[in-house]
């Protein structure tokens, strides 16, 4: 396993195809809190939206976070590949950068503007992660 201190290369490739990630938030009694995501990367940020939910809550009260992309293979000698992400999460609730997140999600994830959860300002919430740290495998 390699780790780095930035997102790139093979690592990067790996997160900007992925449809789904699993974030870990903590919650104030310590208990680890799990949920899947679909992320976007944009330069050196992920990007995800949110209701306000679980997720968020923590993040508001510990904003470290761990965000995990992965690929499964019956394969296990050459084609499982992992890509753990560290970083600080920030919220986003409105104005340029809200929307500018908003329409690299709807890009990504069309389904978003036609389903029943659309990301809007008030319903929404942008979580923005800052990567700390990288660690990879099988890339």
């Amino acid at each position: 396993m390699s780790a780095a201190s930035t997102l790139g290369g093979a690592a990067a490739a790996f997160v900007e195809r992925a449809r789904v990630a699993r974030l870990g938030t903590t919650m104030l009694d310590g208990t680890p809190h799990v949920v899947p995501v679909c992320p976007v990367l944009d330069l050196d940020r992920i990007v995800i939206a949110s209701a306000f939910d679980r997720k968020v809550a923590n993040i508001r009260d510990n904003p470290a976070v761990c965000i995990a992309f992965d690929e499964y293979s019956e394969d296990w000698e050459h084609e499982l590949q992992q890509v753990i992400v560290y970083g600080d999460a920030y919220l986003v609730e409105s104005g340029p950068e809200f929307d500018r997140d908003a329409a690299l999600l709807n890009e990504k994830f069309p389904q978003y503007p036609v389903s029943t959860s659309p990301i809007e300002v008030g319903t929404t919430v942008i979580i923005e992660i800052r990567v700390d740290r990288v660690s990879s495998s099988g890339l």
